[in-house]
């Protein structure tokens, strides 16, 4: 038995007509008559009943289509993966994002990267913009998400959106959103050494309301912070989209009336790159930010 016996079978399975079958496959009548005579004989069934009037499948022959369907279905599935393979789609992705990333969003698009293109692995790697530009720049990621402002001429920086800022508080905290009450709450923050420029926006957002913060807890990542302010540690400035994130933890976010500044999230990668898949992220994650920011 050969492919061909499966596809004409198949086509006269579903046109029950020779001459259309024939038309569809662009052979002519009689080598397809032969084809299906051979298919049963091998098979020693008879797959259709068949007069001057009319075709039908026997009960072996629908059973037949049935399965013939699948196998069709499962070559199509091999083709594609092995279509896959030879472009190299088997191999790595290392993507690079900041702690403030919507995980959301990171589940939705690694579950359709792994509908697309099941053979890759990728690799998830949570860290700071500075550490994922020389990462970037050293190929050691294929993309990142990073905070702005970020130097160099040796990536391709894209922007995603422009973020302000929100005081994250304990649920239920019934303190005033002025300078003289500010002043005197304990804050945390990103440690200075590790986001440097968030840190800077951090004291310019509250010089803007009147006042210096008083941060006594440094952390790396922002659930560390949000955790911190949600067991009593202290209050602390966040950007907004984090308020629209979903968390279990007992927090409130307020609106700051002094919003001019704002924090710019962006991707960036190697302009040179050649990874099959690289501009599939960079699409869906632009689709997400465009949708949901």
């Amino acid at each position: 038995m050969e492919l061909r016996h499966l596809h004409y079978f198949k086509a006269v399975a579903e046109e029950l007509h020779f001459g259309r079958a024939a038309d569809r496959l662009h052979i002519s009548q009689p080598p397809l008559t032969r084809q299906i005579k051979d298919l049963e004989k091998e098979l020693g069934i008879i797959l259709f009943y068949r007069n001057n009037k009319r075709v039908e499948l026997t009960n072996a022959g629908r059973y037949f289509l049935k399965e013939c369907d699948q196998l069709m279905q499962q070559l199509e599935k091999a083709k594609l993966m092995a279509k896959q393979l030879h472009h190299a789609i088997s191999g790595d992705f290392r993507l690079g994002y900041i702690s403030s990333t919507p995980k959301k969003m990171l589940a939705d698009i690694l579950k359709q990267i792994k509908n697309e293109f099941p053979y890759l692995h990728v690799y998830l790697f949570e860290t700071s913009s500075q550490k994922q530009k020389h990462a970037l720049e050293n190929g050691k990621l294929d993309l990142g998400i990073l905070r702005a402002p970020i130097f160099t001429t040796d990536l391709k920086v894209d922007s995603l959106f422009k973020d302000s800022f929100c005081l994250a508080t304990p649920k239920g905290w019934k303190g005033n959103m002025d300078a003289v009450t500010l002043m005197q709450e304990d804050f945390i923050s990103y440690n200075s050494n590790y986001a440097t420029d968030y840190h800077h926006q951090i004291i310019a957002c509250a010089n803007r309301i009147g006042f210096h913060p008083q941060i006594v807890h440094e952390c790396n990542t922002m659930h560390s912070i949000l955790e911190l302010v949600a067991n009593g540690l202290g209050i602390a400035f966040v950007p907004a989209s984090v308020a629209q994130q979903e968390t279990d933890l007992l927090l409130d976010f307020h609106e700051l009336k002094e919003n001019e500044i704002q924090t710019e999230i962006i991707m960036a990668y190697d302009h040179k790159s050649q990874h099959p898949v690289l501009h599939t992220f960079i699409t869906l994650i632009k689709e997400y930010y465009a949708v949901n920011y």
